[in-house]
């Protein structure tokens, strides 16, 4: 039972803390989520967390479920309530106090310099969980060329992601990835 404490305490703490710092969202912040869950804790797999992950980008609502399935993975339906609570619960008390500040000082100059830099910082993040995610669910060829169309028609075409997906998919049904 100590472990499973053990674990919880862990799961709080981090998400807590990573809440705090995942700017652009919960997708930035999936390369911290990964190092801990997979490489320091052993929670799961590469593999599981890009399961994990695939399963929270096509699960309707918000993808910060990416965090519950986390919890759950390491600790069952305790460590998915823990882990959603801590990635979420700091966010919202501090973005409401936050945006009431926010607004008082829309026209400054430092606040249009604070988010005109954080622009970069996200896209940064997003970009790094992006690669993270690919050497994770990448074994093979296929897999890799799957992952490079998909990132390639996503940025110069205005196809729907949907077919993407279908693509991919199919590929998949069918025995290559």
């Amino acid at each position: 039972m100590k472990g499973d404490g053990d674990i919880l305490l862990t799961l709080a703490g981090h998400f807590a803390l990573l809440s705090l710092f995942a700017i652009g969202g919960a997708n930035a912040a999936v390369p911290e989520m990964h190092r801990v869950a997979v490489e320091l804790r052993h929670w799961m797999t590469d593999r599981q967390f890009a399961d994990l992950f695939a399963i929270a980008q096509v699960s309707p609502g918000p993808n910060v479920i990416i965090v519950t399935l986390i919890g759950y993975q390491a600790a069952g339906l305790a460590g998915a309530l823990v882990a959603t609570l801590a990635m979420c619960g700091p966010t919202c008390v501090f973005a409401f106090y936050m945006g009431r500040t926010w607004e008082r000082f829309r026209e400054a100059r430092w606040r249009n310099a604070i988010q005109s830099g954080l622009v970069p910082i996200s896209i940064g993040l997003i970009a790094a969980s992006a690669l993270i995610l690919a050497l994770a669910a990448d074994r093979n060829w296929v897999a890799g060329a799957v992952t490079f169309a998909t990132a390639a028609f996503g940025y110069w075409t205005r196809l729907n992601p949907l077919w993407m997906f279908t693509a991919a998919g199919l590929i998949g049904l069918a025995g290559y990835i």
